[in-house]
């Protein structure tokens, strides 16, 4: 029973952020919406920012991360990699509502809160990067500073995502996912320049 009341929370919590933003979303409102009083809210979290960093830390791309490089850790480098920025658009596209309000309204968080933000992406950069330096260990990828082969990566599809909600918003054609991701990842393992045979 607890453990439902917490998803619950969570589940509504993560509704009120993505449609207010983590200042237009008051612990009243969220717990008026999951059907409990204010008071039960505080019992599974002590403040409005225990409970942001709490749904952060369950819907970012750590959690997602985590499973699927345990998944994929006997795969080919190329074949992992395109699963991993796969599962990464996917979790960007469900949360896309939450991302956008956050951008917007970052500039106005308080410390903390920044805080927390910037946390869970160092950590999933640690956690991709800790998977890069396993494959230089292998002989896989050469020497290279894996942190920013991780944020490159990652960057990569962010960059991706936000071009492709602008040409939706513009009613650009669309380009498709697959060879997206194909390129990029093929970008990524060989860059641009042509090397010559020997």
């Amino acid at each position: 029973m607890a453990d439902r009341t917490k998803e619950k929370i969570l589940n509504t919590a993560l509704k009120l952020f993505s449609q207010k933003g983590y200042l237009g979303a008051t612990t009243k409102e969220i717990a008026k919406s999951a059907g409990i009083a204010e008071v039960t809210l505080f019992r599974y979290f002590p403040s409005k920012s225990a409970l942001f960093e709490e749904v952060i830390n369950t819907y970012s791309f750590l959690p997602t991360l985590r499973e699927t490089l345990e998944k994929v850790k006997n795969e080919p480098c190329e074949k992992a990699l395109k699963i991993i920025a796969k599962e990464f658009l996917k979790v960007l596209e469900t949360k896309k509502d939450l991302i956008k309000i956050m951008h917007s309204e970052m500039h106005r968080y308080p410390e903390e809160i920044k805080k927390i933000h910037e946390n869970i992406i160092e950590k999933t950069i640690t956690v991709l990067s800790d998977y890069f330096k396993n494959l230089q260990e292998n002989k896989i990828l050469r020497e290279i500073n894996t942190v920013f082969a991780a944020r490159a990566f990652l960057g990569m599809f962010f960059s991706y995502f936000y071009g492709k909600e602008i040409r939706e918003c513009l009613n650009l054609k669309k380009e498709d996912p697959e060879e997206v991701i194909n390129a990029y990842i093929d970008l990524f393992l060989k860059g641009i320049l042509k090397i010559a045979k020997e």
